[in-house]
């Protein structure tokens, strides 16, 4: 059981390392905060805060896969390496399309209630 929940107390440190040393992680927090709190103002169904969730936690991870990689390339160099340097890049882009990913998730959940709301004005 030791081992357990050991591996939330790991897990719980890994976050905190990503929010205090990572400025993207800490928008993608205020952007994940600001669509929670619009989807309990807008009333959204529960379909709809599923795929929020997933979109939110995505951006999340895919964050956390590429600073994890970045620290490893930088644990085993720090010197300019072509090859690590391409392999951060690749690891950026994943970040990139997953949180372009979940604003177009937002964007289509959110827009009709933003719309019906709008439009009741």
């Amino acid at each position: 059981m030791r081992k357990f929940l050991n591996s939330f107390r790991f897990a719980f440190a890994g976050l905190g390392h990503l929010l205090r040393t990572q400025r993207n992680a800490r928008i993608h927090l205020l952007a994940a905060l600001l669509v929670i709190g619009a989807g309990l103002v807008l009333k959204i169904s529960r379909v709809d805060w599923a795929w929020l969730i997933v979109a939110i936690a995505m951006v999340f991870a895919a964050e956390a896969f590429n600073t994890a990689l970045e620290l490893l390339a930088d644990r085993i160099t720090t010197e300019q390496d072509e090859k690590i340097r391409r392999t951060k890049d690749v690891a950026a882009a994943a970040v990139l399309f997953t949180a372009l990913g979940a604003v177009g998730i937002g964007l289509v959940i959110l827009g009709p209630y933003l719309c019906a709301l709008w439009g009741s004005s």
